[in-house]
């Protein structure tokens, strides 16, 4: 995927003048999110892509991070902005991802993208959600017909991960934490995908043989330190037919989309097509 999008970004100098850029924001210094910068700057350097790292200091208020965001808005240079989350918790991320300018929200995370996906109308979709359905399609995995459970229910990853489901035929059930008889739930899928951010909360009897699992969180395990998913990957793995090693499953997939929607924008905003 990646090999045929440099070679795509390759021909674009020629074509526009230049090739795409993206602008990544991280706020603060929090070690993980350090580290999936990184691995976007990797990624976009892989590509052929333009990648702009904007660092600030914890202590940046929601007005200069606003502000910051305008001056990318503005910047006709950039093609796509990118917020690392989490933000500081004196920073609303509602309020900083709805300044993005919706032509450049790669992480497709605004609120016209995110309502564009549920309308069926032209939108940038989420990378995780689109990464997580590419993965699907790359295994082998029949999506139509099937019983999806999504456990997890935020605007980027558990709704948009279920809309894609249905969109390609699947019966999908969405639940949480707190779903009365939640086992019950959860063995009943034949793809299971939890987006929870608790760590091992899935369990060998939730899930029943030969379910594809695909585990999005990425935690801290609290007995080890280590880093662990929403499922328990070594208890689960002889029943699953397909399931997603944290770290390392679902994250590169991502990191590829993100590259495809930095594309995709900047052939938007070239009034070109792929």
């Amino acid at each position: 995927m990646k090999a045929e999008m440099a070679e795509q970004v390759a021909a674009f100098p020629a074509r526009f003048g230049r090739v795409p850029c993206l602008a990544v924001i991280l706020v603060g210094e929090d070690p993980a999110s350090q580290s999936y910068v990184k691995g976007k700057a990797k990624a976009a350097e892989v590509v052929g892509i333009e990648s702009r790292v904007i660092l600030r200091p914890e202590e940046t208020s929601e007005q200069e991070l606003l502000d910051l965001v305008a001056g990318l808005n503005a910047d006709d240079a950039v093609d796509g902005i990118l917020v690392q989350l989490p933000l500081p918790k004196h920073i609303s991320e509602d309020k900083v991802i709805s300044a993005i300018d919706r032509s450049k929200d790669v992480d497709g995370f605004h609120p016209l993208n995110v309502a564009g996906l549920w309308m069926k109308r032209p939108c940038t979709v989420a990378c995780t959600p689109k990464g997580i359905i590419r993965m699907l399609d790359e295994a082998g995995v029949e999506i139509s017909g099937k019983r999806a459970v999504v456990l997890g229910r935020s605007q980027i990853v558990g709704l948009p991960v279920a809309k894609l489901l249905l969109d390609r035929n699947a019966t999908v059930t969405i639940c949480h934490s707190r779903t009365a008889d939640l086992a019950q739930v959860t063995r009943n899928a034949e793809i299971l995908v939890v987006a929870i951010g608790r760590p091992k909360f899935v369990t060998a009897d939730m899930v029943s043989d030969g379910t594809v699992v695909i585990d999005v969180g990425v935690n801290r395990n609290p007995e080890d330190g280590k880093l662990c998913g929403d499922v328990d990957f070594a208890a689960i793995e002889p029943k699953a037919s397909v399931i997603t090693p944290v770290p390392g499953g679902v994250g590169p997939m991502t990191i590829a989309c993100l590259m495809e929607n930095t594309i995709e924008c900047f052939l938007a905003r070239m009034g070109a097509k792929a």
